[in-house]
């Protein structure tokens, strides 16, 4: 289990990894998101990241991210849902969540937009992109996203904000930068077409330098913050 002191020292680690990024291929200083996926990770984990001011959090799980949500309900914490969604269980989802990254079919984002309560501001969704073409992963292909994209922007509730992408291992930083760029492609192309798109799900612990260097806003960090994972439940 991760404790108080080292999950401070790595989110100092990833911290200074973003704004070095940042700098050496000229993005703006703090626009790019540190999004901490607490999946498998004890809520007092999540406490002591919260202490260090994170606030942003990724679940994959969908009940053990609902007993999280209510055990720290009490937190600041905005709760982001990056796994695959079942439609059978889009209700918790949409009444739980800030954002939803995984979003990859017409069915899930009019369930979500049906389900999410008036109370709660839009619900953020991006459409996940399965840009390696890769059958034991879920997403929209590329033929499909602008077609999806249009369909999904009129609906209530939700509110469409980019893409997000879990790209196939690579070997070298040039093949990691040449998949991300294919996604700002494609999102670059969606925001010609008229969506006012501001967000770039990309990025994981062992190749956040990439996706920054092609405009991630938002990179998904679990490993180098929490550790090596537990077991899924």
């Amino acid at each position: 289990m991760p404790t108080e002191t080292s999950i401070k020292q790595n989110l100092e680690q990833a911290r200074l990894r973003i704004a070095a990024a940042e700098t050496q291929y000229n993005r703006s200083a703090g626009s790019t998101l540190l999004l901490a996926v607490s999946k498998t990770q004890p809520a007092s984990a999540i406490l002591a990241a919260l202490e260090q001011q994170q606030f942003h959090f990724g679940e994959n799980y969908l009940q053990e991210a609902l007993d999280k949500i209510e055990t720290l309900q009490q937190y600041p914490i905005v709760w982001h849902y990056i796994g695959a969604i079942q439609s059978n269980k889009t209700r918790p989802i949409a009444e739980n969540f800030a954002w939803v990254h995984s979003v990859s079919s017409l069915k899930v984002a009019k369930r979500l937009s049906a389900q999410r309560p008036e109370k709660l501001p839009e619900l953020n969704i991006c459409l996940q992109f399965n840009v390696s073409d890769e059958n034991s992963k879920s997403g929209a292909t590329l033929a499909e996203l602008s077609a999806l994209a249009n369909d999904i922007a009129s609906l209530p509730r939700i509110k469409l904000r980019g893409l997000m992408a879990i790209p196939q291992k690579t070997e070298t930083f040039e093949q990691q930068r040449a998949i991300f760029h294919t996604v700002q492609q494609a999102q670059q192309h969606l925001i010609e077409s008229g969506h006012p798109l501001d967000t770039l799900s990309l990025g994981m612990s062992a190749d956040l330098e990439a996706a920054i260097a092609e405009g991630s806003t938002m990179v998904r960090i679990g490993t180098a913050i929490f550790g090596p994972r537990k077991t899924a439940p």
